[in-house]
């Protein structure tokens, strides 16, 4: 029988991801949309661990609302009546990186099983959602999140919304990298490396 504490196994990563060494650079750029309540904070966590790829770019918007309401404001988004999701938007090579790994950092920097909330935001705004560019990033999306269900919320449903990418609207200048430009501003509690 050993002695002295033990070392807990190692999380066991969605075998449905393509890992980094699997992935071989390709022409082009490939582009990935996800919601997770502010988008402020689901900014920042991507930009912090994967604006190391090649053509990286990231930026903050609205995606998901009513085909009649056209280039929403911040504002109207908030109230709700647009149905627009505060979402990222990532560029990055094609063949950088693996979008099922992407789909699990997803998952795994903000609580997927909370209806249209992240922490003390509440409304449509904040939801959860995947929405998907091509047939391919359905199916994994699809593949990572029944993963995910089954290793790491075995108790909680996920109540993600998987979605074809919609119209997207760039938000305001002051929204892009929220962050960056203003350290210590409002990050959801939710948004935080979870496993």
């Amino acid at each position: 029988m050993p002695k002295g504490p033990q070392t807990p196994p190692p999380p066991t990563v969605p075998t449905a991801i393509k890992s980094r060494e699997e992935a071989k650079l390709g022409d082009g750029t490939e582009v990935a949309t996800f919601a997770s309540g502010c988008f402020w904070g689901t900014e920042h966590l991507f930009n912090k661990y994967y604006s190391h790829l090649p053509q990286w770019k990231i930026e903050v918007g609205y995606t998901g609302g009513r085909d009649d309401a056209k280039d929403p404001s911040y504002q109207q988004v908030c109230s709700g009546n647009t149905q627009h999701a505060e979402a990222v938007r990532l560029h990055y090579q094609k063949g950088a990186v693996g979008y099922g790994e992407l789909v699990e950092f997803f998952y795994r920097t903000h609580d997927p099983t909370t209806l249209n909330s992240q922490g003390p935001d509440r409304g449509t705004q904040y939801r959860s959602a995947i929405f998907y560019h091509t047939p391919e990033q359905l199916a994994t999306a699809k593949a990572v999140t029944a993963e995910v269900q089954d290793k790491y919320l075995k108790d909680r449903k996920i109540v993600t919304e998987i979605s074809p990418a919609a119209k997207w609207w760039t938000a305001e200048e002051y929204h892009q990298k929220y962050l960056d430009n203003n350290p210590g501003g409002y990050e959801c509690p939710t948004h935080r490396m979870y496993w």
